[in-house]
């Protein structure tokens, strides 16, 4: 009988350093990023998210961002735009 060898792999989380920059973002509240890929329904999907999210924690701002086509990735204006002005960014796929 041969023998077989499984290979998990997963690492190990490694430990979080907070940041002062990560600190700052739970002062006066999330500011959240959604990226919709332009799928259908991916709009539905998104304000679900927000909507479970501003009930959990405290949002200080949405930035609602769309691709204009499904199969080509975000341009460098909108993931600039997340960038500055999101500490947290979703995006989104749905049919």
């Amino acid at each position: 009988m041969s023998k077989i060898l499984l290979v998990v792999p997963e690492a190990p989380a490694a430990a979080a350093a907070v940041t002062a920059e990560q600190s700052k973002a739970g002062k006066n509240g999330l500011r959240l990023g959604m990226l919709d890929n332009s799928k259908g329904n991916a709009d539905h999907l998104l304000r679900f998210i927000v909507e479970g999210v501003k009930a959990a924690l405290p949002v200080a701002s949405v930035v609602m961002t769309r691709k204009g086509n499904v199969s080509l990735p975000a341009p460098a204006d909108v993931l600039d735009q997340l960038t500055r002005d999101a500490d947290f960014v979703v995006s989104a796929m749905a049919d």
